[in-house]
């Protein structure tokens, strides 16, 4: 099967759209990780704890995650860049290859970290 092709102007709006969903998501769990405090101090039996702690290694990779996506996107951005420097008058014709991949990784984080902001809250109406 033939690999897709995609003009830059679509791979680079896909991009900020993503850009925009992680910066999004990034800030929202700098709020989950105050509420997780707040959570911490009213809270100190050991279930409550233990689920403290499983939410704040979660916090940390879904941060880590969004860094690693946002790095790839941008690297990905570089490269269309650097070739749109190298060929500007045919940028606008020409197709690249479809950033297929990164797309099914976005997929994925949205389906995650919905499944984890679902089972905080989950977690706040039990233990707020």
């Amino acid at each position: 099967m033939s690999e897709k092709h995609i003009f830059m102007k679509d791979l680079h709006f896909e991009h900020k759209i993503w850009l925009s969903e992680l910066a999004f998501c990034k800030e929202e769990l700098k709020i989950f990780k105050e509420r997780l405090g707040e959570v911490a101090m009213k809270n100190t039996g050991h279930e409550a704890m233990a689920q403290v702690e499983h939410f704040q290694n979660q916090f940390i990779r879904q941060t880590e995650v969004i860094d690693e996506y946002r790095h790839e996107i941008k690297q990905h951005e570089n490269f269309l860049e650097a070739e749109a420097l190298k060929h500007p008058t045919a940028i606008d014709h020409r197709h690249f290859p479809d950033h297929k991949g990164m797309r099914d990784d976005m997929d994925v984080f949205r389906k995650l970290y919905a499944d984890l902001k679902h089972e905080f809250m989950n977690f706040l109406t039990v233990w707020m």
